[in-house]
C-alpha cells in the first residue's frame, strides 16, 4: 500500500514551500540534541533530510553525515543552506527513494524527523532500523497518533519531509496513516536485537503556532550481538 507521498508529491510540495517562504532558516529539531546526548560522533544517516537543518547540526558537531531525500528541489535548498556552514564538507547529500534505496554499509546513527515515504510509516521505521550498525543508535521523531482527539501536527519547522501546511491534509494536520505511537514504533524493533533507551510521547510549542505539537520520540541502541545485555 502507498499513501501518495511519492517523488512528484514532494517535488510539488517543496516548490510551493520555496515560492511561499523563500530561503527561510528553520532550526534543527530540538529532540535531536537530547536524542544524541552522550553519543560519540561517527557516521550518520539523516533519512528524509528535507531542508537539511538536522544534517547540518550533526555535521557541525563532528558527525560524517549522509543526508538523503527523494526531492531534488529540497536538496537544492539544503545544499544552499549548508554552503555557509564550516562543516559543509562533512555532508554527503543524496537524492534517494528511501523505500527502495540501499546504502553501502551501516551507520553509527540513523535518524529521521517526520519523514513520510510512500510506504507505510511503521514499515519505513523498520526498514531504516536495518541500516544501524551494531552498537549504533536509531532516533525516530514522528507525529503522535490521536493525542486527545487530534491525530498529530503539521511540520511546523519544516523538518524532514514535513512542512507548515501539513501532509496533504486540508486542516494542516498529517493524515492518520502518517502518525504513530511510541508503543507502535517500539513494536517494530526486535527486543533480541535492540535496547530501547527511551520511548516518549511529548508535546511542545512553536512560536507563531497556537496548537501544541504532539510528537513521538524513540531512541534505541542496536545490541552488539543478538540477545546481548545492555552495557
Amino acid at each position: 500500500m502507498t499513501h501518495g507521498f511519492d517523488a512528484d508529491y514532494w517535488e510539488d510540495h517543496w516548490r510551493e514551500v520555496g515560492a511561499r517562504d523563500g530561503h527561510r532558516q528553520v532550526p534543527a529539531n530540538p529532540y535531536l540534541a537530547t536524542g544524541t546526548e552522550g553519543l560519540v560522533p561517527g557516521t550518520a544517516l539523516d533519512a528524509g533530510c528535507g531542508e537539511g537543518a538536522e544534517a547540518i547540526w550533526l555535521a557541525e558537531r563532528g558527525w560524517q553525515v549522509t543526508a538523503a531525500d527523494i526531492s531534488a528541489e529540497v536538496l537544492a535548498r539544503a545544499t544552499g543552506r549548508a554552503a555557509s556552514s564550516p562543516a559543509a564538507d562533512r555532508i554527503d547529500w543524496r537524492r534517494a527513494d528511501l523505500g527502495t534505496w540501499e546504502p553501502v554499509g551501516a551507520f553509527d546513527l540513523v535518524t529521521t524527523h517526520y519523514a513520510h515515504p510512500a510506504m507505510p510509516q511503521l514499515a519505513f521505521y523498520e526498514r531504516i532500523a536495518g541500516w544501524v550498525a551494531p552498537g549504533g543508535t536509531l532516533l525516530v521523531v514522528g507525529h503522535l497518533q490521536d493525542p486527545g482527539g487530534d491525530h498529530g501536527h503539521a511540520h511546523g519547522q519544516g523538518h524532514g519531509h514535513g512542512h507548515d501546511a501539513g501532509d496533504g491534509a486540508e486542516d494542516g494536520q498529517p493524515p492518520a496513516h502518517a502518525t504513530v505511537t511510541a508503543a507502535s514504533v517500539v513494536g517494530c524493533l526486535d527486543p533480541e536485537a535492540w535496547e530501547v533507551v527511551s520511548a516518549e510521547e511529548r508535546s511542545r510549542t512553536i512560536e507563531g503556532r497556537e496548537a501544541p505539537l504532539h510528537d513521538v520520540v524513540v531512541r534505541a541502541r542496536r545490541r552488539t550481538s543478538p540477545g546481548a545485555a545492555s552495557s
